[in-house]
């Protein structure tokens, strides 16, 4: 009775992950709609029924709910094209706002405070791990996610150039390396290769069992930060993905400082940090009151030159 909405949720999953998206959470939550569809008897998508699932189960987040009505809404204006009696569920019901998370813009000092913590770890393999892995994405700015899907051909030591293979949207980009970045790294394989002979995955970056690490959110950077005592106003646990953050924070400072025109090099950085284009960046440029200051100067140095 639903195969055709089973063969239409195929296609719809197929034609985004073709454009680079990941669907994950839509990877398995659609699907359980699909097979509530069927239990209930139906043969497509309507409102009643869709806000009945995405309410389930009663004890979770209203921000979940939401999120979860929001993926049958995508799903439903796809079939809406291949069948007309598909009923989108209208966003006023359970509306969803994507609230961004106040990141915690690190100083060198936390950096150099989590890069010592590490150097500090029972395990000198972990140790040098999460040193260098730390000290990677501060310097970078790379996703997480993307320094722990580093393959060991990935780094080019000739050239001093490190790819990043079909990373979010599917886009692949070649990034340079500081001289003494490219140093670190090389001194982390050395020790890497000391200790593990015969790894189980090509990965750059291996666990003490030779595998490629978890996730970005690891338990020994969360135990890295809470030993060295990092807390962000909000009280939330300073991320690894923050050094994203930072990064770009202060490649707009060290711009503005040397005179540079930011708005003329800002695809630049977009291009380095792996965005579509620099609208995507502004999300990581929080108003520090440094950038305010150096923006703000500019902007007045800008006005006396026309007057």
């Amino acid at each position: 009775m639903t195969t055709a909405v089973d063969q239409a949720l195929n296609d719809y999953l197929s034609l985004h992950r073709s454009l680079g998206r990941k669907f994950v959470d839509h990877g398995t939550q659609l699907p359980q709609f699909v097979a509530y569809l069927d239990a209930a008897g139906a043969s497509t998508v309507t409102t009643e029924l869709a806000l009945a699932w995405a309410i389930q189960p009663s004890g979770t987040l209203s921000s979940w709910w939401a999120r979860r009505l929001a993926m049958v809404r995508g799903f439903a204006r796809y079939l809406k094209a291949l069948d007309p009696d598909t009923e989108i569920p209208p966003v006023e019901v359970l509306p969803y706002e994507c609230r961004r998370v106040d990141p915690y813009l690190y100083s060198d000092a936390d950096i150099a405070a989590l890069m010592a913590a590490a150097r500090a770890l029972r395990s000198p393999l972990r140790a040098a791990t999460y040193e260098t892995l730390i000290g990677l994405i501060a310097a970078t700015g790379m996703r997480s996610g993307e320094a722990v899907r580093i393959d060991r051909d990935d780094i080019d030591w000739d050239e001093g150039v490190i790819t990043i293979w079909r990373s979010k949207f599917g886009k692949s980009r070649a990034l340079p390396l500081h001289p003494t970045t490219l140093a670190a790294l090389a001194r982390y394989a050395d020790v890497r290769d000391q200790f593990i002979s015969r790894p189980k995955a090509p990965s750059f970056f291996v666990s003490t069992a030779g595998t490629r690490l978890n996730n970005e959110d690891d338990k020994t950077f969360r135990r890295l930060v809470r030993e060295v005592g990092l807390k962000s106003p909000s009280g939330r646990a300073p991320r690894l993905h923050d050094l994203r953050h930072r990064f770009a924070v202060r490649t707009l400072v060290n711009w503005y400082r040397a005179g540079l025109d930011v708005e003329a090099h800002l695809p630049l950085l977009s291009t380095y940090l792996g965005h579509a284009s620099p609208e995507n960046t502004f999300w990581y440029l929080s108003a520090v009151p440094e950038l305010l200051f150096l923006a703000a100067e500019h902007l007045e140095q800008q006005e006396e030159a026309r007057s």
